[in-house]
C-alpha cells in the first residue's frame, strides 16, 4: 500500500485558479491521488493569498495549501489563517505569528505530515530563522504520528534548494521545491529514499514571465520604474509532481506532469 500525493506548481492568479477549476477534479480520479498539495503564494493578483481564494480552492479540491514570504500580504488571511488548519505558512516565522507551518493530516487508513519552509537567500523583505535548524525538531514531532512526510522548501535559488534536498534525504519522504515557478526536469528519489523536484513549476498561464503580463514584466526591467503587475491568460496549464510514498514513509516513484488547459475561461474571452 502507497500513497500518492500531488504537489501542484505555484498557483498564479485568476488564471491560475481557473486551471484547478477545469482540471484538478479528473486529474485527481485519473491518477488516483490521495492529497493534493499546492503553493497559494500568488493565487491573488499574483502576490499572496487572500481568504476568499483560500476558500474556494479548498472546495474546488485542493487538500493543503502552503504558502512563502507572501502569506501575510493579504489583509484578510492574517485572521483567517488562524482557523484555517489546511493552510500552512513557513514554519519558520516567528513563533506565536499566525498560522501554523505543519500539521497531521489523515489521508485514508495513513497519516501525513505536510511542512512548510521558507529559504532564506534572495528575499528582500522577509528574513527568517534558519530552516535547516528547524527541520529535525518538526520531524521528530510528526514522526510520533506517522513516518510519511512532505516538505514543501520555498526558496529563491537552486543552491539552497539542493542543500536542504541533501540534508533532509532520509529525514523527510518528499520534498517540492517551489517558489521559482518553472518547472525543472531533475525529479529524482535520493540514496536515503525522499523524493525531491527542484520546483513543481506553475499552474496559470505559461506563456508569460512567471504567470505575469510579458510586456509589463519587461518594462519594468527597461525603465526600473515599480507597475502594477497583471495576470496573464496564455498557454494555461497545471503543472507539478505526484510522489508515490511507502508505509514506512520512503518514495518509491516521481512523476513529472504537465497538463494544458483547453478551455478559454470567460475573463479571456472579454479581453479578445
Amino acid at each position: 500500500m502507497s500513497v500518492r500525493i500531488f504537489c501542484m506548481g505555484e498557483i498564479v492568479g485568476k488564471a491560475g485558479v481557473f486551471c484547478v477549476k477545469s482540471l484538478l477534479k479528473d486529474f485527481r480520479k485519473e491518477k488516483k491521488i490521495d492529497l493534493v498539495v499546492a503553493n497559494g503564494e500568488g493565487t491573488t493578483g499574483g502576490f499572496g493569498l487572500g481568504k476568499n481564494h483560500s476558500i474556494y480552492l479548498h472546495k474546488l479540491g485542493i487538500d493543503v495549501i502552503t504558502g512563502g514570504e507572501c502569506i501575510y500580504y493579504k489583509r484578510d488571511m492574517v485572521s483567517h489563517i488562524r482557523q484555517a488548519p489546511y493552510i500552512l505558512r513557513p514554519a519558520n516565522y516567528p513563533p506565536g505569528n499566525p498560522g501554523r507551518g505543519w500539521w497531521v493530516y489523515q489521508v485514508g487508513e495513513y497519516k501525513v505530515g505536510v511542512i512548510s519552509l521558507l529559504g532564506q537567500s534572495g528575499f528582500r523583505r522577509v528574513h527568517l530563522s534558519n530552516p535547516f535548524s528547524f527541520l529535525p525538531a518538526i520531524v521528530d514531532k510528526i514522526r510520533r504520528e506517522t513516518p510519511i512526510i512532505l516538505l514543501d522548501f520555498h526558496a529563491a535559488t537552486t543552491a539552497e534548494k539542493y542543500t536542504m534536498f541533501h540534508h533532509a534525504d532520509g529525514q523527510v519522504s518528499a520534498i517540492a521545491g517551489t517558489h521559482n515557478k518553472a518547472l525543472s526536469a531533475d525529479e529524482c528519489i535520493l540514496p536515503r529514499g525522499t523524493g525531491m523536484i527542484c520546483d513543481t513549476g506553475r499552474t496559470g498561464s505559461i506563456d508569460s514571465v512567471g504567470g505575469l503580463d510579458i510586456e509589463t514584466e519587461i518594462g519594468q526591467f527597461i525603465t526600473q520604474i515599480p507597475e502594477r503587475s497583471k495576470e496573464a491568460w496564455d498557454g494555461l496549464e497545471m503543472q507539478g509532481v505526484i510522489f508515490e510514498i511507502n508505509a514506512e514513509g520512503r518514495t518509491t516513484a516521481v512523476e513529472r506532469v504537465r497538463i494544458p488547459c483547453r478551455e478559454v475561461p470567460d475573463e479571456r474571452k472579454s479581453e479578445s
